[in-house]
């Protein structure tokens, strides 16, 4: 499923494709999708966007003298499990594009397209963010950490941590690939209490004798969980580069396997004893090439300077593990079965 840096990512796509374009008509809805129509028309408007933890904002702005004489619309995206927008030509609209912009250009004529092809991603009118959702992890850190902390009394912090990281209401932004980074570097056991782990961030102070530049430095050299929650989703979007305008927006799933296994050098790992929760909820993780041989529900985890070591057992009707073509990622679902390292995953 796309996460906040996807969903950033998404938003910078959409004002670089359609910098300069003039769109114009009607917006066009799929007779398949089951989101409501957009009761949009104008002879020239404009497309901007803006991303705020797992949903994205595009504004419709009509043009001055445009007809007939409206105001502005906005609509709020949540991707679902493959959201994504695409620019394309008018006469070659991808597959699955089940809400489209198209341009005043004849030459050629194109179309901004929302593309999901299993149609869990939605939208809504009126451009309003989700009230239940907190604060940006990558965009507003500052309220982020202050509504964390704020809250620890309320009882999701009452679950593991590797649970309470999902919780929209307090992360908004982080997911799967993200609340696994980010436990593994900070070496916290996935079924410590979130409100154990967090509670500490209360008391920790710098001390007052150093200096501001002393202060960064501690901090980027030291960062606590919450920080992270803002670096890891930064570091995303920096490593990725600038999508084309004309290529569209790759796929999620293989976007992240070329990240993990290009730019992190393989590093990105879930903590083993994860695997009980992602067995249970019937998911699926990208792995490096260090991933562990044998994934046991349950396992034990040790913190310190290696990766987690697990009880190694064979799992009945599991076959074993095979490396990438280029000794690349791998993915290992928790199925009972190997899927190919091209293969393409739903994801997160």
């Amino acid at each position: 499923m796309p996460e906040g840096p996807e969903l950033h990512l998404a938003s910078r796509f959409v004002n670089l494709a359609c910098r300069g374009l003039v769109f114009c008509g009607a917006v066009e809805k799929s007779p398949v999708s089951r989101n409501p129509e957009v009761p949009f028309e104008s002879s020239a408007y404009c497309i901007s966007a803006t991303a705020r933890g797992k949903e994205l904002r595009l504004t419709l702005s009509p043009l001055p003298g445009a007809q007939p004489a409206r105001e502005p619309l906005a609509l709020v995206f949540r991707f679902g499990m493959t959201g994504s927008f695409q620019l394309a030509p008018a006469e070659a609209l991808p597959p699955h594009a089940h809400l489209r912009f198209y341009t005043a250009s004849h030459a050629p004529r194109l179309a901004l397209c929302f593309v999901d092809i299993r149609r869990f991603g939605r939208w809504d009118l009126g451009g309003e963010w989700q009230p239940d959702r907190g604060p940006c992890v990558l965009l507003e850190y500052e309220q982020f950490r202050e509504n964390v902390l704020r809250n620890l009394a309320d009882k999701a912090f009452n679950r593991p941590i590797c649970e309470a990281l999902l919780d929209q209401r307090f992360f908004n932004g982080i997911g799967n690939y993200l609340r696994a980074e980010i436990l593994f570097r900070l070496r916290i056991p996935p079924f410590e209490k979130a409100r154990t782990v967090l509670e500490d961030l209360l008391h920790h102070r710098l001390s007052p004798e150093l200096t501001l530049s002393q202060k960064i430095r501690a901090k980027l050299q030291n960062p606590d969980l919450l920080e992270l929650c803002h670096l890891v989703p930064k570091e995303v979007v920096q490593l990725v580069s600038s999508p084309s305008t004309s290529a569209g927006w790759v796929p999620a799933s293989h976007r992240r396997q070329r990240l993990w296994a290009r730019s992190w050098g393989g590093r990105l790992r879930c903590l083993p004893s994860l695997a009980a929760v992602l067995q249970c909820a019937g998911d699926e993780l990208l792995a490096g090439p260090e991933w562990p041989h044998h994934l046991v529900s349950g396992g034990s985890w040790t913190p310190g300077p290696k990766r987690g070591q697990i009880q190694k057992k064979e799992i009945p009707g599991n076959p074993p593990r095979t490396p990438g073509r280029n000794g690349g990622t791998v993915i290992i679902p928790f199925h009972g079965q190997l899927l190919a390292p091209d293969a393409e995953v739903g994801g997160y």
